[in-house]
């Protein structure tokens, strides 16, 4: 009896020891824009207010998977990085700041508090179509597009439209170094976007 007790004490020991290890947790990472340097500009006198729709996500991008590309048109994920939330979810309160900051709209303001579009208020409509780290150049780049449409308010009537497509270089080939170089991509994005719209806005007839 004693020897059947030690022999299943032994077998459980080994057991307990041969179970693979569960997989650690995922890293997450966030997105930051570098907006606490940056100073709001005086709006022009008689410019429109900006309602900003919810910033849509192409395919592929509305979960929290880190993407990269090795080979053209296939797109894989890092088993062990994602983001902290899906990266249109992370971009949408820095685009709503730098629009804010832009300073060529009297008023800034999100759809949802906003509700239906005043009159003479115009619209912006934007969706994330990549972000990426691509390892087919050396150094690897981070690539990031973003599509946006300003529409008037009222007409939905198209006012103008560009799509924003940034590279950085990161600074090793591994997931860390490419969110580093994804917020730099961010930051010249959104200063690119805000300039845009910016320039819309101050051009819009008083």
């Amino acid at each position: 009896m004693a020897c059947s007790l030690a022999l299943l004490g032994l077998v459980a020991a080994c057991s307990g020891t041969l179970l693979p290890k569960p997989a650690p947790p995922p890293a997450r990472f966030t997105l930051d824009d570098g907006a606490a340097a940056v100073a709001a500009t005086t709006p022009s006198p008689g410019a429109p207010d900006l309602v900003v729709a919810l910033l849509r996500a192409a395919a592929g991008l509305d979960s929290r998977r880190m993407l990269y590309q090795r080979r053209p048109l296939e797109i894989e994920a890092f088993a062990f990085h994602e983001w902290a939330e899906p990266p249109a979810q992370l971009l949408a309160p820095l685009l709503l700041r730098a629009l804010q900051a832009g300073g060529g709209f009297r008023a800034v303001l999100p759809a949802a508090s906003a509700g239906s579009s005043a009159p003479g208020s115009w619209r912006l409509e934007t969706e994330l179509l990549r972000l990426q780290q691509d390892f087919a150049t050396r150094p690897s780049q981070v690539r990031i597009s973003l599509r946006a449409v300003v529409l008037d308010g009222g007409t939905r009537r198209a006012i103008a439209w560009r799509e924003f497509d940034v590279r950085v270089d990161a600074a090793s080939d591994d997931p860390v170094a490419g969110v580093q170089a994804a917020n730099e991509a961010v930051r010249r994005l959104l200063a690119e976007l805000a300039a845009f719209c910016a320039e819309q806005g101050r051009a819009a007839p008083r």
